[in-house]
């Protein structure tokens, strides 16, 4: 009898005690033991880099579903239901779905992996038995040693950009992340670097990508960015996410895996969707979520918000305890009123006091909350029916905030990853 998917849960939650194992010889076996479904996968593009790589990933499926291709996606982390990792032409697989394919791993000997190998390799299994056309990755952490690296020889990759962030596990200069992150190329690869991290970062980036023995590169610049048509995603900085993907499509059309012309392409890119991303929940006041956890995308997020009409503007704010908190907050705080400091569901999070000591060095205006949904509750009296409340710092708490405000499918256990170990 197939496992339940409340039970599914439990032993993924489980799984969770071993953390995260960055060597990919163990994933390589289990593939092995599948049966390699990693080569029937259709035409690949597997999408690494600091920021940035799920929008663009999304904005790949887009265009490639538009182009008519059947487009299976890997993603993390997930804001609900575990079931978001993995769509099918747009679409969750069924909990039935999951629990097969997750037996499956198991006898093959997969039990014993990590959760998020463990995962993976449940995607992989996903995407495989629909003969998905296009099949498109997102590096969960790092990338030369992600359990997604594992996956044969995909035609294309992207890196979207490099910034700081998970210094712990991924080196503490630019230089040290942009060799983890190009870690995903492998000769003979069309590669693409994106423009969604550091300038400095970039000629590291093309100096691995020449190292390895790439077929073709496209390096993402400002004309690239300028000729991207009106997307669906908002914040200027999708521009150059947009870039990035529109490079990939053009890899995939030398590849011959699909063929996508301007109407094709626009169509995709105007009907793209990824939430948790300058996304808006609600309105009077309006309610927008977004996952900036790092400078860079707090930066970016900053900008936006800059733009913003709305006024009085108050930042709900909950963070993990290892990320760059102040880094973060000075990107963000000189465009809000007020900042309610508060922490989603996990020991991860960095408690709401400690929080809010560390804002005010940036912010006088601090307050806390002991949950996002009363942080939120708590934001939109103060800013009242013409302002705005921004939900940042973490994907962990725009779940939390998108299920208090969204119906649709949630875990009813949460499993989310863990912290890891430093790769070797």
């Amino acid at each position: 009898m197939t496992i339940g998917y409340a039970a599914l849960l439990d032993r993924w939650f489980a799984a969770r005690r071993a953390g995260v194992v960055f060597e990919l010889g163990r994933i390589h076996d289990l593939f092995h033991h599948l049966g390699d479904p990693d080569r029937a996968l259709g035409a690949v593009v597997h999408v690494g880099g600091t920021n940035g790589k799920g929008s663009t990933a999304a904005m790949i499926a887009a265009i490639a579903r538009a182009a008519g291709r059947s487009v299976g996606v890997y993603t993390s982390p997930h804001l609900a239901t575990v079931r978001e990792r993995v769509t099918i032409d747009g679409a969750l697989c069924a909990e039935a779905a999951w629990c097969a394919a997750a037996e499956r791993v198991w006898a093959a000997g997969g039990e014993s992996l990590t959760f998020f190998e463990q995962v993976t390799a449940v995607g992989v299994l996903l995407c495989a038995e629909r003969h998905v056309d296009v099949a498109v990755f997102e590096v969960g952490l790092g990338g030369r040693l992600d359990a997604t690296n594992a996956i044969h020889a995909p035609p294309v990759a992207v890196v979207t950009g490099v910034a700081m962030d998970h210094q712990d596990y991924l080196g503490d200069t630019l230089e040290a992340i942009a060799d983890e992150k190009a870690g995903i190329w492998k000769p003979g690869q069309r590669i693409v670097i994106g423009a969604s991290g550091e300038p400095a970062a970039v000629p590291r980036l093309i100096d691995r990508a020449r190292a390895v023995g790439a077929a073709a590169m496209t390096v993402i610049d400002d004309a690239a960015i300028a000729a991207v048509p009106t997307l669906a995603l908002a914040g200027a900085h999708q521009r150059a996410n947009a870039a990035a993907a529109l490079a990939a499509i053009d890899h995939l059309e030398a590849c011959g895996a699909l063929v996508a012309g301007p109407r094709v392409r626009a169509a995709g890119l105007a009907t793209t969707a990824h939430p948790g991303r300058l996304e808006t929940l609600g309105h009077a006041p309006r309610l927008v979520v977004d996952g900036a956890h790092n400078p860079h995308g707090a930066r970016a997020l900053g900008a936006w918000l800059a733009a913003q009409p709305e006024r009085p503007r108050a930042l709900v704010l909950a963070v993990s305890a290892d990320k760059d908190i102040d880094g973060v907050v000075a990107a963000l705080a000189p465009h809000v009123e007020r900042v309610i400091a508060t922490r989603y569901d996990q020991a991860r999070a960095l408690a709401p006091v400690a929080l809010a000591e560390r804002v005010r060095a940036h912010h006088r205006a601090v307050t806390t909350a002991e949950s996002v949904p009363a942080a939120i509750a708590a934001a939109e009296a103060a800013v009242g029916a013409s302002g705005l409340v921004v939900v940042a710092g973490s994907l962990f708490a725009v779940g939390e905030a998108r299920v208090a405000r969204l119906a649709g499918p949630v875990d009813p256990r949460v499993v989310t990853d863990p912290v890891g170990v430093k790769p070797t």
